[in-house]
């Protein structure tokens, strides 16, 4: 467990998901820019990041396959426009201050995927994740019922990442190369807003100055260099393990929102957030317990084909 490809498994799984719960700070830097217009560049630099590593790891032949396959290719437009909504949705959340909303749909998503996994793929849910989606959906409705209005940024970043998820599940492409292809399905809507906005001498790019040019082009980088890092940590850990490291993102996130940038946290948040984490702890918990239940089941089939040898 602790062997050397698993601790640099680990590091990666920790750098990717402590980056992605520290992207509030880069995207409160970008406050004088719309959130239709970060997302423009986010995608325009995503696509010339993401091809910059399909052409380093020569990964174009094997994307040959996907653009040829009509359902893979559909699928794919399908999931271009779930991950550009999460997008929208999230830059909104972080530039109006609502970080901590944003950190709450990221909680949630674990168990919006089991709730999906269970409607859509047929799985069955135990009766300990019944109650943590149960949990879940308590504390939503309890803060939805409160004086502070509808969680609707929580639920549509769950959700649309939910379905983003079960989309990507019944696809064996390569990580890098989809994500080209669902912002490729973008970028001609990007390059015209962005036209259109510098024609008409709005555009925050060249018009707000060199700093905040370049802080647009490092979305490439923001976007893809956690998802590379992620890559390498799923490649090299459990999924179970993986599963758990999750949770640093939104951790960091909820951290940010209240102690950095002063958002208020309710009595009804404590309640809410009080229910979902009680909710990830239990279904947390059921998965690993019922990791180890395989693993033991496994082990002595494992142990048998290594004393029976190579034929």
């Amino acid at each position: 467990m602790f062997d050397r490809d698993t601790r640099r498994g680990a590091v990666f799984a920790t750098a990717a998901f402590t980056f992605w719960g520290v992207t509030p700070l880069y995207y409160k830097l970008l406050g004088s820019v719309g959130p239709v217009e970060v997302l423009a560049h986010r995608i325009f630099w995503t696509v010339v990041m993401g091809c910059v590593v399909l052409h380093v790891r020569r990964d174009w032949r094997r994307m040959l396959p996907v653009v040829r396959s009509r359902r893979t290719m559909m699928t794919l437009l399908a999931s271009s426009l779930l991950v550009s909504t999460n997008w929208l949705v999230y830059i909104y959340a972080i530039q109006t201050g609502r970080v901590l909303d944003a950190s709450l749909g990221y909680y949630i998503n674990p168990l919006v995927n089991v709730l999906l996994g269970m409607v859509f793929l047929g799985e069955r849910m135990s009766a300990a994740r019944t109650v943590a989606v149960a949990l879940a959906a308590i504390g939503t409705a309890i803060l939805a019922l409160s004086h502070q209005g509808s969680p609707w940024i929580a639920l549509c970043l769950g959700f649309s990442f939910g379905f983003y998820g079960l989309l990507r599940k019944q696809l064996q492409v390569p990580v890098v190369g989809a994500l080209v292809i669902e912002t490729g399905y973008l970028l001609p809507a990007a390059m015209a807003l962005l036209a259109w906005l510098t024609a008409t001498g709005v555009a925050a790019v060249p018009y707000q100055g060199v700093t905040t040019s370049l802080l647009l082009v490092a979305a490439g980088p923001v976007t893809m260099l956690p998802l590379l890092w992620f890559t390498k940590a799923a490649r090299r850990l459990p999924l179970s393990v993986v599963g758990l490291f999750q949770y640093i993102g939104p951790s960091v996130s909820f951290l940010l929102a209240v102690f950095l940038f002063g958002e208020a946290f309710t009595r009804t948040h404590a309640i809410t957030f009080g229910c979902i984490w009680a909710g990830l702890a239990i279904s947390t918990a059921d998965g690993l317990l019922r990791a180890r239940r395989t693993e033991r089941l496994l082990r002595p089939v494992q142990q048998a084909d290594g004393a029976a040898g190579p034929e």
